[in-house]
């Protein structure tokens, strides 16, 4: 057994006890995290039983399986009704708005619906390699990175699990979860379950793959529509949580911080994307530039991305972001 595997088995043995963070004042000013607000008027708990029952029919991605996971159907993320992780722990290799120096308190999801040919987290996101715990179990590891003093519950790869972390959540809360949710994100959602969890998200963290659907589709498991809802979910993202803030340390407490993976031979549509955020977001938007790519999983199967990007690739993309008015890169 892997070392993640042990660690997602024991992480949560310590017992929890934290006084509940919700204040009873209905006069008090507004919450924070946005999600005690609506965990205090009751929203958050129709949201949780309205996101539970997608699972008879699941669209909660694009991929719009429509199978009935409460059954045991799988869809093209493979994940069943529980969920599964991979891992939770303290992460330092995040963006610095949300490492600070206590660092991310990750929780690793097992699986994923885009499927990436590349993907640098395979085990996980396609094999699925994890172990499926109870949305209580979920509430307590929250609780865990909390106390260990992690800035946020960093969220990898939530779409497909989003009616588990919803209830778990409200669990977490009275447990005295106080602390902000990042939302980190593929970047392939649909409109609906992102309404469903605007005011529960403070901070989000997707992943702008492609702007092309053709190469959305070969090397994203037929994912052609990947930029029609990506274009779509970032408006909405943008909508709901706006430009980066952060406190006096320099931590994020809330906004969008994007994400765009630069491939090799321009596979990524660099320029389409930045011009985008720029155009149709905002040229104030926090956005991570990465030239992290190593070809992983099936990527040597493809010569066109079977090699890391050269130090002129991502100094192209650098130099387009800085075109559009793009300045606060990370």
């Amino acid at each position: 057994m892997s070392n993640s595997l042990v660690w997602a088995s024991s992480m949560f043995i310590l017992p929890f006890g934290l006084q509940s963070a919700v204040s009873k004042d209905k006069d008090e000013e507004k919450a924070y995290p946005s999600y005690l607000n609506l965990y205090r008027d009751g929203t958050l708990a129709k949201r949780a039983e309205e996101l539970k029952s997608i699972y008879e029919d699941c669209h909660l991605c694009p991929r719009d399986c429509r199978v009935d996971r409460t059954k045991g159907q799988l869809g093209k993320c493979r994940a069943s009704a529980k969920v599964k992780i991979s891992s939770a722990f303290p992460h330092f290799g995040e963006e610095a708005p949300l490492v600070g120096r206590r660092g991310s308190g990750t929780i690793f999801f097992s699986n994923c619906g885009l499927r990436c040919i590349y993907c640098q987290n395979y085990t996980i996101s396609i094999k699925g390699q994890g172990v499926e715990v109870s949305d209580n179990r979920l509430a307590e590891s929250m609780i865990k990175l909390q106390k260990m003093g992690c800035h946020n519950i960093n969220l990898v790869t939530p779409t497909h699990y989003v009616p588990n972390i919803v209830n778990a959540l409200q669990m977490a809360i009275p447990m005295g979860l106080k602390i902000p949710l990042v939302y980190n994100t593929g970047g392939y959602e649909s409109l609906k379950t992102l309404q469903l969890i605007d005011g529960i998200v403070d901070i989000y963290l997707p992943d702008f793959k492609y702007m092309d659907p053709e190469m959305a589709a070969k090397y994203s498991s037929e994912a052609y529509n990947y930029p029609y809802y990506a274009k779509i979910a970032f408006k909405e993202i943008y909508r709901q949580v706006g430009n980066l803030k952060q406190d006096q340390r320099g931590i994020a407490v809330k906004g969008l911080m994007i994400r765009h993976l630069v491939l090799p031979n321009r596979i990524s549509g660099a320029r389409e994307v930045l011009k985008f955020v720029a155009e149709e977001i905002s040229k104030d938007c926090y956005i991570n530039i990465m030239r992290q790519y190593r070809p992983e999983y099936k990527a040597r199967d493809y010569p066109e991305i079977a090699r890391p990007i050269k130090n002129s690739e991502y100094a192209e993309a650098l130099r387009w972001a800085k075109e559009f008015g793009l300045t606060r890169l990370g």
